[in-house]
């Protein structure tokens, strides 16, 4: 743990890690009807990552607590310029291995674009994971961390497209449905860029976290703010105009 954050709140800090959070939660609550424990997130406690476990066995032990709410990318994702009440349900896209792709988030998609809502999608984390040799031999030795980047769920979704299509479904997405794609939302560094599915799986936007949105209709001040993040501004002059409100396309 970084020396100049435990002088900054004159405190021990601890790493919670995934399997501490999960497996050995008593320990974090040890000692907080006593004293105080604060337990810090990155992002909203109950925003993409839920802590109500934590809440309920505070509760059960009779240890009062108190929630200090946070920005997270749930709320954040707003800087794009697309309305947050326009977003239907948020999916997340895992990794693909050789023998495992699961294509449900697609079908989620589905269900948003048909109701004319966006879809955040949150991009896999690969964090203190074994390889399946070091699982089963009980080595805890780790894999080095991966983060999903746009342009590899992009990927995947245009892979997934084409599946769909050789199976002669109606697709919910294409290769032109118009995305955007977000890098360090709240960083100095922060990225936005806009274009086509085909234009996010070519996309550089440099180091994580990532995360892609999937459009659904747009009014035309979403079409606006989207044009100041374009790839290519060519490809918003496609657009057309369904009503007085809505864009598609």
């Amino acid at each position: 743990m970084n020396d100049a954050q435990e002088e900054y709140y004159g405190r021990e800090l601890i790493l919670a890690d995934r399997d501490m959070v999960e497996q050995e939660a008593d320990g974090i609550l040890k000692g907080a009807d006593v004293s105080d424990v604060a337990f810090l997130v990155v992002g909203d406690p109950f925003g993409a990552t839920t802590h109500s476990d934590l809440v309920l066995r505070a509760v059960k032990a009779g240890v009062q607590h108190r929630v200090i709410h946070n920005a997270s990318i749930m709320n954040a994702v707003g800087c794009c310029g697309l309305q947050l009440y326009s977003f239907g349900e948020t999916v997340s896209i895992v990794f693909w291995t050789d023998t495992w792709k699961p294509e449900s988030f697609y079908d989620k998609i589905r269900k948003n674009r048909a109701s004319g809502m966006h879809t955040l999608c949150l991009l896999d984390i690969k964090v203190k994971e074994q390889s399946l040799e070091n699982l089963m031999r009980g080595r805890k030795i780790y894999e080095p961390p991966r983060y999903m980047s746009v342009k590899q769920a992009a990927q995947q979704l245009l892979e997934i497209v084409h599946n769909r299509r050789e199976q002669h479904e109606e697709l919910a997405i294409t290769e032109d449905t118009i995305c955007v794609g977000l890098a360090r939302v709240g960083a100095e560094n922060q990225k936005i860029c806009t274009g086509t599915l085909t234009e996010m799986a070519l996309a550089d936007l440099g180091p994580p976290l990532h995360s892609l949105i999937i459009t659904g209709d747009m009014h035309p001040l979403e079409i606006d703010m989207l044009r100041l993040f374009a790839l290519d501004q060519a490809t918003f002059h496609n657009l057309k105009l369904t009503d007085s409100s809505t864009y598609t396309s």
